[in-house]
């Protein structure tokens, strides 16, 4: 929006526009400090992930000679570990870089790291004191002071709810008007000075950053517990149907660790498959020992060429699961993502799963998260660095609007003209959003209850400056 600013009525300063105008100011009051955190969690996480791995520091060792077996390695790691199960090994992308086996003790994961040379543990790091993962925490649970992971959940859920209704007031605010041209509305006016500049920077750069923020948005939204696990995901779940394998009482999910995603999006809640039966294709040459070493050894011949991860089974009726996604950064492709399912009797597969396969929300999802999370090479590292930079300065940009324009000692809220009453179309749309969010409506719904109860001096007044 490139008006100018006047104390007298103008197309800007219309009732609907001030309606729009005041919840975009209360929607930014709740989403702002959630996005600047999400912004800078999000530069963290991309920066430890280029810079060493999700798993620490990168362990170099000769690329050439004579290995320990896997199982050998694994027992080193649980060993300098001291107690619990090895539920990971994670398949280097290089052969001169160390072998990584995940431990779980005592409600702790760590991650191993052994030269496969002579079984020697190089490093020994609990996950949660790696940068990524830290980061990961708040990002995705904001796990600062909570009772669970599921209220920071709930919490940065309505942070993405409210943030889409951000989006389109911010919109509404910004579409010309009067005699402005729509194309001089993409480009700011840099011959501002003060408030006004801001205001061309923020209303401009928003309109830029939307469209992607959107679509990060709903990515985001369909991996949160309540509008993702209870709407989306579970209408975009890769159905058990299509493996003959029997079915256990445990889903994909189980494969996941704590807070963090392990698992592709579209088999989270999806059975796994159950060892020791006689269903399943031909896998394992028939009469091999089916351990660490044969089943990685047949992954690799079966098309898992760069970083995978092998969980061996957990109990009697567990299976050997072989995953590769760009989602973990196992490979810069969503469409090489892979998941195989194989019988730890009989080495037969019991079930595999190639990004081919998945439901279409499930493939746009694995697509939308390797976007999200700038694993598809250096492209998407420099694109999302400079769009999380722009969020931050969008977030930084409306702080300083308001506080450039706020009254001595108020909070300066925008307000309603005099004897307003809410547009059908303001109510129109929220109920609209609340019943796509439902979360959200509980955060609408305060802020209107709040509004309500304010004395008219508090929220009413002439037309002023936009």
């Amino acid at each position: 929006m490139s008006s100018t600013d006047t104390a007298a009525p103008s197309a800007t300063s219309t009732r609907f526009y001030r309606a729009v105008w005041r919840w975009h100011f209360y929607a930014g009051l709740y989403v702002i400090p959630f996005l600047l955190m999400l912004s800078v969690t999000g530069l963290i996480m991309l920066y430890a992930s280029s810079i060493e791995t999700q798993f620490g520091k990168k362990y170099h060792v000769a690329a050439d000679g004579p290995r320990m077996t896997l199982e050998t390695q694994s027992q080193a790691a649980l060993k300098a570990v001291g107690d619990g199960a090895v539920t990971t090994y994670i398949a280097p992308r290089a052969d001169d870089l160390a072998n990584i086996f995940v431990v779980n003790s005592s409600g702790k994961e760590h991650f191993v790291a052994v030269d496969p040379h002579d079984a020697k543990v190089l490093d020994n790091v609990i996950k949660d004191d790696t940068l990524f993962y830290w980061a990961r925490a708040i990002h995705g649970s904001f796990m600062i002071g909570l009772p669970s992971a599921g209220w920071g959940d709930h919490l940065i859920e309505v942070a993405a709810d409210l943030a889409v209704i951000l989006i389109i007031s911010g919109l509404y605010m910004w579409w010309p008007r009067g005699n402005q041209r729509f194309l001089s509305a993409l480009v700011p006016n840099l011959s501002r000075s003060g408030r006004a500049l801001w205001k061309e920077l923020h209303v401009t750069g928003g309109l830029y950053v939307s469209v992607v923020l959107l679509a990060f948005l709903i990515s985001g939204l369909s991996w949160t517990g309540f509008w993702g696990g209870n709407y989306i995901q579970l209408w975009n779940t890769f159905p058990a149907n299509k493996y003959d394998a029997p079915k256990s009482d445990k889903t994909h999910a189980s494969l996941n660790h704590g807070a963090n995603k392990d698992v592709p999006w579209t088999l989270e809640q999806t059975p796994m498959p159950k060892s020791g039966s006689l269903a399943g294709q031909p896998g394992l040459p028939e009469g091999t020992p089916v351990n660490l070493d044969t089943v990685t050894a047949f992954a690799q011949g079966y098309g898992f060429d760069e970083q995978f991860r092998v969980s061996p089974p957990s109990d009697e009726d567990g299976v050997y699961t072989v995953m590769a996604d760009s989602m973990n950064q196992d490979n810069t492709s969503p469409f090489r993502d892979r998941t195989l399912h194989i019988d730890q009797y009989t080495g037969k597969i019991l079930a595999d799963i190639p990004f081919a396969v998945y439901p279409l929300g499930g493939k746009a999802m694995a697509v939308g998260i390797a976007l999200h999370e700038a694993g598809m090479g250096l492209w998407n590292l420099i694109f999302n660095t400079v769009y999380c930079l722009m969020i931050i300065f969008i977030c930084v940009s409306g702080v300083v609007m308001w506080w450039k324009r706020r009254p001595a000692k108020a909070l300066g809220s925008p307000l309603y003209a005099k004897n307003t009453k809410v547009p059908v179309a303001v109510l129109g749309l929220g109920a609209v959003l609340c019943a796509v969010f439902p979360l959200s409506g509980i955060a609408v719904a305060s802020f209107a209850l709040i509004d309500f109860l304010l004395p008219k001096r508090f929220k009413e007044a002439g037309f002023q400056s936009a």
